[in-house]
């Protein structure tokens, strides 16, 4: 996709290095082009160490690339302060981690409703959108449940329904079914396909699972830190 006001996430020639042990520079990203439209699922693949978690960090603004660009709707990251754009990535994009990071001491209705209450929204609103996300999510009953209370499936289903909470522009996953069972694996990939994906939300998963990877509009490979179309020896789980 060009550049044409189409895309609501985009990526301009992003590169990332860092510093080695030895002092030497490292680059892990080298000049990543990418551009989204409202409504696509774009899966990224690659091996172990290329860069994919990086590159996701780069796109939802929880890192800042060493040169390049990335706009949301149009609009660069880049010169907003600290607390802006901690609050434009809380209203704009929804994170899925393969380790649900979810708040231990806080129930599943509470864990969805956070980013909710950070926005400033009224506990009653709060509240109301947390128990259709759950419901959406096959977890109507779990509500009141601690995290530890919860199987590993619930409480991605559980980060999931987080990650929706804001109705962000995007949602970044990194390896959200990596950590799961074959059959909770399943219900998550047909969770972030049937609820995660709406024709305004651009939806970004890294995964080595060729049944999510397939799900996609379109898989991308990051090789020698560049995007690409993915080769026959892509590493790939079943």
């Amino acid at each position: 996709m060009s550049s044409s006001g189409l895309a609501v996430l985009e990526a301009r020639g992003l590169t990332k290095d860092y510093v080695g042990g030895d002092g030497n520079p490292i680059h892990v990203l080298a000049g990543v082009d990418l551009a989204l439209a409202p409504g696509e699922f774009v899966a990224i693949v690659g091996a172990s160490g290329s860069g994919k978690s990086t590159l996701l960090h780069l796109l939802g603004a929880l890192d800042d690339p060493t040169a390049g660009a990335v706009l949301l709707n149009g609009e660069t990251y880049a010169g907003l302060s600290p607390r802006a754009l901690a609050a434009h990535r809380n209203g704009n994009v929804g994170f899925v981690f393969q380790f649900h990071h979810l708040l231990r001491d806080f129930t599943a209705l509470e864990n969805v409703m956070m980013p909710m209450l950070i926005a400033g929204r009224t506990d009653l609103a709060a509240v109301e959108r947390a128990r259709e996300l759950l419901r959406a999510m096959g977890l109507e009953n779990r509500g009141d449940h601690r995290p530890a209370q919860l199987s590993g499936g619930e409480q991605q289903r559980v980060a999931v329904a987080r990650a929706l909470a804001m109705e962000p522009a995007v949602v970044l996953a990194d390896e959200p079914s990596g950590n799961l069972d074959p059959a909770n694996a399943e219900r998550l990939h047909q969770l972030l396909t049937d609820v995660v994906r709406d024709p305004r939300r651009a939806l970004v998963v890294v995964t080595h699972n060729r049944s999510l990877a397939g799900r996609a509009d379109r898989i991308l490979a990051l090789h020698e830190g560049r995007l690409a179309a993915p080769r026959g020896d892509e590493v790939m789980a079943p």
